[in-house]
C-alpha cells in the first residue's frame, strides 16, 4: 500500500498539471490590454511578455507545491523561454550565471569553509554558553546576531556564515535530524531576519545603492549612507523584535529549555582546544572580504568618480584563497548544495526575462494606476505591497526599478514626497517572506530540509502581514516625527 503511494502522488501530479495549464492558458491566450499610465501612455503586453508571465506563473506553483526539486524547476523555466521562442538561449541560460548567482555561489564556500575549520562550531558553543538553556532565548541570540551582521555584510554571505552555526546548534537540540518547531523557527527566522538587518545599511545588500542612484537619476535628490540608515535602523530593529515575539508564537519550541545545555556547551568549547592555524587563516580571509566590501559601499555613496569592481569579484577571491591555502581541496566541491544554486539562477532568469520583455512594467502600471486617484497614505502602501509581492519573484533591485517610475509620476498629483516612496519601498523589498526565491538567505535555510516550500509560503504570509503594519506605522506616525518629507503639499 506505502508502495503504491510512492509510486503515484496525486496531490504532486495535480500541482504539477496546474502549473502546465496556467503556462498553456496565459501564452495561447488572445492579446491583453494595454496597460496605461497617469499621464495617458500606452504599454503593449508583447507575445515575449505574455510568454514571461506564463512561465513566471508555471514557476511560482511549482516552487510553491515542490513538484519537482527546487533547482529542477529553475532548468524549466530556461528551457520554456527557448522552446517557446521567449527569448534567445543565449540571453536566458547566459543569466544562470549572474554575477548574483556567483555571489551566492561565493557566500555558500565561507559556510562550508567555518564548518570545516571548526570556528561555526567554536562560534556555537560560546554563543550557547552566554544565551543558555531557555530556547526562546537561543531564538533571539541567532536572531540578534543575524540581524546585526546584516548591518556589516551583505545578508547572503551572513545567512551562509550563520546558517552552519544554527545546525550546530540544533545537534544539541535532541532530535536528530527530525523536523521540529525550534527546527522550523530557528532556519525560517534566521532567513526572515537576516533580511530585517539588512535594510539598516547600504552593506547589507545592493539594493539599497542601486536604488538611491536610481532615485538620483529620478528626483535630482541626495540620500546618503547616514541618512538611509538614520530612517531604516528603527525598522530593521522593530521587524527583529517582531519576528522574534512572531516566531515564539506560531513555532514555539516543544522544549522550554534544553536542560545541561550550556554546561555541555562550555564542556564542548574547551574540547575543541587552541583556535588552529585554519581557524585563523579563514577568519582573516573573510573579515578581509567584509572590510574591503563594506569599504567599496561606503566610497560608492561618498566619492562621485568611484568606480568600483563588483562585489562578486571580491567575495570570489575568498573561494580561490581557501583552494590556494589548502583549506578546501575538490572533494569540497562535491559539498556545494547545486539545488540552491540552480534555485537562484533560474530566479535570476524569470526576473531578466520579465524586465527584458516588460511584462514587469506592465504589471507594475496596472496596478498603481488603480490608486491614481486614492488617499495618499493608500499609494504609499500600495507601492510597498507591490514591491512585496514582486520581490518575492524577482530581484528586488528590479521590483523597485519597475515600480517607481511610475509611482514618482502619479505621486505629485497627490502631494506625496519621493523620499517616503523610496524608503517603504526599500523595507519591502529587504524581506520576501513568501517564496525561496525571493532571497538568498531563504534557500540557505531550506537546506536544512526543517521545512517545506509550502510551510515557508505559509509561515510568510503572517510575516508579510506584520510587515506590511509596521511600514504602514513608519509612513504614518514614525518617519514624520523622526523629519522625513512626507506630503509636499500640505
Amino acid at each position: 500500500m506505502d508502495m503504491d503511494e510512492e509510486k503515484f502522488d496525486w496531490k504532486n501530479q495535480i500541482f504539477l498539471l496546474t502549473g502546465v495549464l496556467l503556462f498553456v492558458i496565459v501564452y495561447f491566450s488572445p492579446a491583453w490590454p494595454d496597460a496605461v499610465d497617469p499621464l495617458g501612455k500606452h504599454f503593449a503586453l508583447s507575445r515575449e511578455g505574455k510568454g514571461a508571465l506564463a512561465v513566471f506563473l508555471l514557476a511560482g506553483t511549482w516552487w510553491v507545491f515542490e513538484v519537482v526539486p527546487i533547482g529542477i524547476t529553475s532548468l524549466a523555466i530556461g528551457v520554456l523561454q527557448v522552446l517557446f521562442f521567449i527569448r534567445p538561449a543565449k540571453v536566458a541560460f547566459k543569466d544562470f550565471m549572474d554575477p548574483s548567482v556567483m555571489f551566492i555561489f561565493g557566500s555558500i564556500v565561507i559556510g562550508i569553509v567555518f564548518t570545516k575549520t571548526g570556528l561555526t562550531r567554536r562560534l556555537a558553543y560560546k554563543m550557547l554558553s552566554i544565551v543558555g538553556e531557555k530556547t526562546s532565548m537561543i531564538y533571539l541570540g541567532c536572531f540578534l546576531l543575524t540581524s546585526a551582521l546584516a548591518h556589516i555584510m551583505a545578508h547572503t554571505a551572513v545567512a551562509a556564515t550563520v546558517y552552519p552555526l544554527l545546525v550546530a546548534i540544533y545537534a544539541l537540540y535532541g532530535e536528530g535530524d527530525k523536523q521540529t518547531k525550534f527546527g522550523k523557527g530557528l532556519f525560517i527566522g534566521m532567513a526572515y531576519v537576516a533580511g530585517a538587518g539588512s535594510i539598516v545599511t547600504l552593506l547589507g545588500a545592493a539594493r539599497g545603492a542601486v536604488a538611491l542612484g536610481f532615485f538620483k537619476d529620478v528626483t535630482g535628490q541626495d540620500i546618503g549612507f547616514f541618512e538611509l540608515s538614520y530612517y531604516m535602523f528603527p525598522i530593521g530593529w522593530i521587524m527583529t523584535f517582531l519576528l522574534w515575539g512572531f516566531f515564539m508564537v506560531v513555532l514555539k519550541p516543544e522544549k522550554k529549555t534544553i536542560p545541561g545545555l550550556k554546561d555541555k556547551a562550555k564542556r564542548l568549547y574547551k574540547e575543541l582546544g587552541g583556535i588552529t592555524k585554519n581557524e585563523i587563516i579563514a577568519a582573516s580571509i573573510v573579515g578581509a572580504c567584509i572590510v574591503a566590501l563594506g569599504f567599496i559601499a561606503v566610497l560608492k555613496t561618498t566619492v562621485a568618480d568611484f568606480h568600483p569592481p563588483h562585489k562578486t569579484a571580491v567575495i570570489l577571491i575568498s573561494t580561490i584563497l581557501f583552494f590556494i591555502t589548502g583549506i578546501l581541496d575538490i572533494d569540497d566541491l562535491e559539498e556545494i548544495p547545486w539545488n540552491i544554486i540552480l534555485l537562484f539562477a533560474g530566479a535570476m532568469s524569470i526576473g531578466f526575462c520579465l524586465w527584458e520583455t516588460g511584462a514587469a512594467e506592465w504589471l507594475a502600471i496596472n496596478w498603481l494606476s488603480m490608486f491614481k486617484e486614492s488617499h495618499w497614505f493608500i499609494f504609499v502602501l500600495s507601492i510597498a505591497f507591490f514591491v512585496m509581492m514582486m520581490t518575492n519573484f524577482i530581484m528586488n533591485v528590479a521590483a523597485i526599478a519597475i515600480s517607481l517610475p511610475v509611482a514618482l509620476v502619479i505621486a505629485p498629483y497627490l502631494g506625496v514626497a519621493g523620499e517616503v516612496i523610496l524608503f517603504s519601498s526599500l523595507v519591502v523589498a529587504g524581506m520576501p517572506f513568501l517564496l525561496l526565491v525571493g532571497a538568498a538567505p531563504n534557500a540557505i535555510a531550506y537546506d536544512s530540509k526543517q521545512f517545506s516550500t509550502g510551510e515557508f509560503f505559509l509561515y510568510g504570509i503572517p510575516a508579510s502581514i506584520i510587515l506590511m503594519i509596521v511600514t504602514a506605522f513608519a509612513v504614518y506616525v514614525l518617519w514624520p516625527l523622526m523629519g522625513m518629507p512626507i506630503l509636499v503639499n500640505g
